[in-house]
């Protein structure tokens, strides 16, 4: 199955199938398990889909800085990196639904406490809650799906999942935008609510437990601790050098970061049962996927966000106008993917790996040119070209990528192969948000001090409008500005996140590429191949 990102969230979601008909299951809880497996995904779906269109919003109404929207987002997926192979293995020794029921219940609350939250620290110590619910609930819905629906029954099963949930993730933006448009940005996360709650009272009622019974093994608890530890320092190091330069805590958190990691990979060498098996990327073709999986997501994760900040910050779109500028790129995803795993299938991966990224990159590289425009009337013209370029690029990719990965390691891997790629692809992301996030202000307040040097204001003045930069797109002209300087301060911070966000793309047009790079160096058909047909 093909697990492609959304845009603008890093959620992996799995594409239809040829097998996407209605699904005639045989038994009436195999129908309750596909119901209740659906909504949980939905409500993961459209709460991180409709995140990034809401934030232009959400920054506004909590008066966020930059680096506070970066730790909203990394919050969930640190947690959700270090954690979402544990929750698998957790489903397998405990009991799938057990599991996967907590999980829901857990996100549930999460979900609550985030539409409540009435700061920026509460929304990101509940987005940890989230993120906690979101490691046990996730692996849930194909393992439950998997272990107890007929075999015969279980591709067509998988093809109704990967429909609908694709359906609803094309949703996610268009009900973000709307919600926000109408000043009701919360109600992302309280939509989680009921659907959550109708998932619960489907599993308790209707579905029985499985578990697999041979599973004695011990979690691996200290690797999740240090991946986490060491994911949250670098995320504090990056964000803090735009406010205090390289400092000790700066230096101390990076240094941490860096020693965990260090850590985390010693603990899982040593380890009898790592959560993390190293001796799979002694396999070319899977380390190739899996740093072709770092550099793309990194890329796009970083380029998608800050397009959309662009579009409703700087370029006059709505909310919802904003979250309508990716149905494209989701339609091509919907459309083009099945064939490119088709000719994967027939010929090998790897043309379609060096060729995808490439287009990808290309696709973000074009839209790192746009300028100012006059608003949604120039889309045609100005981000449409793009957004296709980008779009058939990751099509073409992600079907592809997974075949890369599963095919590249032996039947009795693939789970654990599937996850580690899983898990990999939100790392890149928490890197790219932490990074991208300190480069963003850092350009931003560069290109501001050149866009106000031709503007005759008293040095304090200047202080406070470069000390505004934090925000990035949401800076306000401080109240100390007159009001005959005060139209040009607001041009200025337009140039200056517009350049902010030129750079931005082009380096996430080079992750891209540098992903091509890495199927050139690293992807054989042959090793896909021969695991295929072992």
């Amino acid at each position: 199955m093909s697990k492609p990102l959304y845009p603008t969230f890093v959620l992996h979601i799995h594409l239809p199938t040829k097998h996407m008909a209605t699904v005639a299951l045989k038994s009436t809880e195999g129908k309750w398990i596909m119901a209740s497996t659906i909504l949980a995904s939905a409500m993961a779906f459209i709460d991180g889909t409709a995140l990034n269109v809401v934030l232009p919003a959400l920054q506004q109404s909590l008066n966020a800085s930059g680096a506070d929207l970066f730790w909203i987002l990394n919050a969930y997926l640190l947690i959700l990196a270090a954690l979402i192979l544990i929750g698998g293995s957790l489903g397998d020794r405990l009991g799938r639904k057990k599991i996967f029921m907590i999980g829901i219940a857990i996100f549930i609350v999460g979900s609550a406490a985030c539409g409540l939250a009435p700061g920026v620290t509460f929304l990101i110590i509940f987005r940890i809650i989230q993120g906690v619910g979101g490691a046990l609930m996730i692996p849930g819905s194909l393992s439950l799906i998997s272990s107890s629906i007929n075999p015969k029954e279980r591709g067509k099963a998988i093809g109704t999942w990967s429909a609908v949930t694709t359906v609803v993730t094309m949703g996610g933006p268009i009900l973000g935008g709307a919600l926000a448009d109408a000043g009701l940005w919360r109600y992302i996360f309280f939509i989680n609510i009921p659907i959550g709650v109708a998932a619960l009272i489907f599993l308790a009622l209707k579905v029985k437990e499985s578990r697999d019974e041979d599973n004695n093994q011990p979690l691996d608890f200290p690797g999740a601790i240090t991946i986490a530890l060491g994911l949250a320092a670098l995320t504090f190091g990056f964000l803090r050098i735009p406010a205090t330069g390289f400092n000790w805590q700066v230096d101390a958190a990076l240094g941490i970061g860096v020693a965990m990691l260090v850590a985390f990979i010693i603990i899982e060498k040593k380890s009898k049962h790592p959560m993390m098996p190293l001796q799979l990327f002694s396999n070319l073709t899977f380390s190739g996927a899996n740093l072709l999986s770092f550099f793309l997501y990194a890329g796009l994760g970083a380029g998608m966000l800050f397009l959309s900040l662009n579009l409703v910050q700087v370029q006059g779109y709505s909310q919802l106008q904003s979250g309508l500028t990716f149905l494209p790129f989701t339609i091509m995803m919907i459309t083009i993917a099945r064939f490119a795993g088709a000719l994967a299938d027939k010929h090998g991966p790897r043309l379609l790996l060096i060729v995808g990224p490439a287009m990808a990159g290309a696709g973000l590289l074009i839209l790192s040119f746009v300028k100012q425009t006059n608003g949604p009337g120039d889309y045609w013209t100005s981000f449409l070209p793009g957004v296709i370029v980008f779009g058939l690029g990751m099509s073409f990719t992600v079907a592809p990528l997974t075949a890369s990965v599963m095919g590249s390691v032996d039947d009795h891997f693939s789970g654990t192969a599937s996850g580690v790629n899983n898990a990999i692809t939100r790392i890149a992301n928490v890197f790219a948000n932490a990074i991208f996030g300190a480069l963003a202000v850092l350009f931003f307040t560069g290109a501001l001090q050149n866009e106000i040097n031709g503007i005759p204001l008293k040095a304090k003045e200047k202080q406070e409008i470069i000390a505004a930069g934090k925000n990035l797109g949401n800076a306000e002209v401080p109240e100390s500005v007159s009001a005959n300087d005060k139209k040009r301060v607001e041009q200025a911070y337009h140039q200056g996140f517009i350049s902010a966000y030129a750079k931005i793309m082009r380096i996430s047009a080079g992750l891209g590429f540098m992903g091509a790079l890495m199927s050139v160096i690293f992807i054989r058909n042959k090793a896909v191949k021969k695991r295929k047909a072992a």
